[in-house]
């Protein structure tokens, strides 16, 4: 039988972490024994379903979707799995697999992992490829490999390609990233109104609310732009988070031996000094 790419990932992700295992084992053990009795206690439970969803490209919801996975998993302690819908870049699982080959060559970065998987008491949240037309499907192999409380979903940036709507209208929660760029909120709000009453408010979409949140925020920007635009979500029935993710280059550094921590990593859980005005561990309690 053939691997997808997820799952191939998966497995090299488990013999890599091979090295850490003999200084673990006994708390490993432990932890395999509750997480087998979780499973057994939640199984058929369904995870929430979020896609950070955007129509247009280079606003950074893949890199959004990572941040916030990785935070929620590492940090905030919750069972967190992606689903790399975005077909056929899967920017997400190509994230985790460069991470992987630089820990496989760092002793560093190994070190680090292993230091990080001691913390957390657990590994890295699940990564899974799939298309928007098969997402569902996939999301079921993906929750039977772990009890989740959280899956994401990282979708293609177009509602044309085929399975988005489907896909999304099966979303708990849509969150949707705005700037002070008119075309990027107006695009976003112009999407938000027509789910909302084409499918939320139908009944075609499970969604319970769409939420708009701020990113790319510069503090040159005059503060009346971002004033006007809220006030014009808040007319149009959209609730739009207080917590803002500034235009910051931390989002774009990928794990390297250069950095002992960085926010857009797969593997590694970032640290306070990362996080400190990043807006992140705001937005997720949020």
């Amino acid at each position: 039988m053939l691997l997808s790419l997820g799952e191939i990932q998966y497995c090299s992700f488990n013999v890599m972490l091979f090295c850490c295992y003999n200084e673990l084992m006994s708390k490993v053990s432990i932890s395999s024994t509750i997480r087998i009795k979780e499973y057994e206690m939640n199984k058929g439970k369904k995870p929430i379903y979020i896609a950070v969803s955007s129509q247009k490209g280079g606003i950074g919801k893949s890199t959004v979707t990572t941040v916030l996975a990785n935070y929620l998993h590492n940090v905030a302690g919750y069972d967190v799995g992606v689903l790399d819908c975005d077909y056929p870049q899967h920017s997400i699982l190509g994230s985790r697999n460069r991470e992987l080959q630089r820990i496989q060559e760092d002793e560093r970065l190994k070190a680090q992992l292993c230091e990080a998987l001691r913390k957390t008491g657990k590994g890295a949240f699940l990564i899974m490829d799939a298309t928007p037309v098969n997402a569902a499907s996939r999301a079921e192999l993906l929750i039977g490999k772990e009890p989740l409380d959280i899956l994401f979903f990282d979708m293609p940036g177009t509602l044309q390609s085929q399975g988005v709507l489907t896909t999304l209208a099966s979303m708990d929660y849509i969150f949707i990233p705005v700037s002070a760029d008119p075309y990027v909120t107006e695009s976003a709000l112009q999407f938000a109104c027509i789910f909302r009453d084409r499918l939320m408010k139908t009944g075609v979409a499970r969604t319970r609310e769409i939420v708009l949140f701020w990113t790319m925020m510069d503090k040159r920007e005059r503060t009346d732009i971002y004033d006007a635009y809220t006030h014009a979500i808040h007319k149009m029935g959209f609730r739009i988070l207080d917590a803002a993710l500034p235009d910051s280059k931390r989002f774009r550094r990928e794990l390297s031996d250069s950095q002992k921590s960085v926010l857009r990593s797969t593997l590694i859980p970032p640290d306070n000094a990362v996080l400190k005005g990043s807006g992140i561990r705001e937005l997720a309690q949020e």
